[in-house]
């Protein structure tokens, strides 16, 4: 993806692999050992799951996959690993941060927590990126306010925070290039409180009867 990043762009891909090597310093002033190392999508699991199923997702792209192990025992409570709960074939992961690039067209493509980190006039061509890689699905989650971690510059890690509105506007800009991709986008606006929208795609809009697209 570097190639297709501006070269402020660039130059966060490097900070963000510093902090994944040397950990991160906290708002608060502690400090991170293992950076980007939850998984992020456990908490949404649940209604993940039954997503995937409506749209009989067996394989997939963690698009900006942090630290997240999918063949670990403890994602779900009875033991299950990510890629059991979810019932998958395959799993693929993408994460330019810490050198894994596994990117090819799957069924269903992931991403959790990633676009925040992305500098501004970047984000439409990381979306594309993403919707070029997804076949049926795409679910988005983003954060809507400021990081408890801080860049080493000493700047904020999420560095473009704007409301769910700015993120779906910019979803559906790049959604008409992908008719056929079901967008699901979820946007946090705190620690574990978020506001979704319902699955759409462009190819809807135009099976609808009226002009006035809601949201």
């Amino acid at each position: 993806m570097n190639t297709l990043l501006s070269s402020k762009g660039k130059q966060l891909i490097q900070l963000y692999e510093k902090m994944a090597q040397e950990g991160y310093e906290r708002t608060d002033s502690s400090h991170v050992e293992n950076a980007f190392s939850d998984f992020e999508l456990q908490a949404y699991r649940h209604s993940v799951r039954d997503v995937f199923k409506k749209y009989s997702i067996s394989t997939l792209l963690d698009y900006g996959c942090g630290g997240s192990d999918w063949n670990a025992s403890n994602f779900e409570d009875s033991g299950e690993s990510a890629v059991e709960y979810f019932q998958l074939d395959k799993i693929y992961r993408y994460e330019p941060a810490r050198d894994i690039d596994e990117r090819q067209s799957v069924n269903g493509v992931i991403s959790f927590d990633v676009l925040e980190h992305v500098f501004v006039a970047d984000i439409p061509a990381v979306l594309r990126d993403m919707f070029s890689y997804a076949e049926d699905l795409l679910v988005l989650n983003v954060a809507c306010y400021p990081a408890a971690a801080k860049l080493p510059n000493g700047e904020n890690a999420h560095i473009t925070v704007r409301d769910s509105m700015w993120w779906k506007g910019m979803v559906d800009g790049i959604a008409v290039e992908y008719p056929a991709v079901s967008i699901w986008l979820i946007c946090s606006m705190g620690w574990q409180k978020s506001d979704s929208f319902d699955v759409w795609s462009a190819e809807m809009w135009q099976q609808d009867e009226k002009f006035v697209i809601d949201y």
